[in-house]
């Protein structure tokens, strides 16, 4: 015989209404009535029926997460944040890695609707909003994280990529650097934009400029390593590289060793986000750290509070865009202008 909650209100001693604000974890369940429904449920094996809840209207406790790559580093580390805090909370994560795609975003848009997700973290890899309208028309609570989503998402979480860039350049300027090139990762991308706003900024109040700013089309080690040898090759005044991310700044590092070259010696090294990898890479990178795990965590946290607010009818409030503080970790990668 199929288990229902009425076998589990008869056997925990309650009513089938108690049993669903359980299950749903909607409304208050006291914590010796839940501890009492659960265990009614372990004892009976009850597995409540995804189908059935879906077509009731009760929220599904999923969470739509959507990154443009979990292989690129910070992006697999800010998943596994997000996933954690939200399964704490009884959500369950589905996340989508775009691979920088606007037809997959498109794609992965229409799963989400079809899974009647309760909300969606998202970091859209293109400027453009329009298809991530059918989900604000859907009244799907929306959280942007590590970039804007502007006129779709009202809240967004993400580091002060503007300030870590004027912390790279000021650190290199400190240190006598005036020949200061950028390698980084595409240019489309929010943060990297931001990031080379404040680098510039920084250098302007010194009255320079960056020697040269070479973005590849891809963010991977292979294509910043490329575009650091050619840098090398072809502007011999270069003393400074700012890689845009730590895997770019890695890359400069084995660009410069593999063509005889030493760090921070004949050149220093910069980058941003304070991988695990930037202090075992040798000489250990000096970075600008965000705190990638407690974007994470705040921006699971602000989607739980938006999905109580729509689920309760409870007033709504301003938007916010929460900037997470950066600092630099000063390593062994950089040092004084060589003579």
């Amino acid at each position: 015989m199929t288990t229902s909650i009425r076998h589990i209100a008869k056997l925990a001693g309650t009513s089938v209404s108690s049993v669903s604000r359980v299950l749903n974890n909607s409304g208050y369940a006291s914590p010796e009535l839940r501890d009492r429904v659960e265990a009614a449920i372990r004892t009976l094996n009850y597995t409540p029926s995804k189908g059935a809840q879906m077509l009731r209207g009760a929220p599904s406790r999923m969470i739509g997460l959507m990154l443009p790559s979990i292989e690129v580093p910070f992006f697999g580390i800010l998943a596994h944040a997000i996933e954690q805090e939200l399964f704490q909370h009884g959500y369950q994560t589905l996340i989508c890695s775009t691979a920088e795609n606007m037809d997959h975003e498109v794609r992965y848009i229409s799963m989400l609707l079809a899974q009647r997700v309760d909300g969606v973290i998202v970091a859209s890899a293109f400027g453009s909003t329009e298809h991530f309208g059918v989900l604000r028309d859907a009244h799907i609570p929306i959280i942007a994280i590590d970039r804007e989503l502007r006129g779709i998402a009202d809240d967004a979480v993400m580091a002060d990529h503007e300030e870590g860039g004027r912390l790279m350049a000021r650190h290199l300027i400190d240190l006598g650097h005036r020949a200061i090139a950028i390698v980084g990762a595409p240019g489309h991308s929010q943060p990297i934009q931001l990031r080379l706003q404040g680098i510039t900024a920084e250098m302007a109040r010194d009255g320079i400029a960056p020697a040269v700013v070479a973005m590849a089309e891809e963010h991977s080690f292979a294509e910043t390593y490329r575009l650091a040898r050619e840098l090398l090759a072809s502007r011999p005044e270069v003393t400074a590289i700012i890689g845009t991310t730590d895997v770019s700044a890695i890359a400069a590092i084995h660009a410069i060793q593999d063509r005889g070259f030493s760090v921070p010696n004949d050149y220093s090294v910069v980058g941003f986000d304070d991988l695990p990898e930037a202090a075992y890479v040798f000489p250990r990178l000096t970075t600008v750290a965000q705190p990638i795990r407690d974007v994470g965590q705040q921006a699971a946290r602000l989607l739980e509070a938006l999905i109580d607010e729509h689920q309760t009818g409870g007033e709504s409030r301003q938007g916010a865009i929460v900037k997470v503080p950066v600092t630099l970790i000063e390593r062994d990668s950089t040092g004084p202008v060589r003579s």
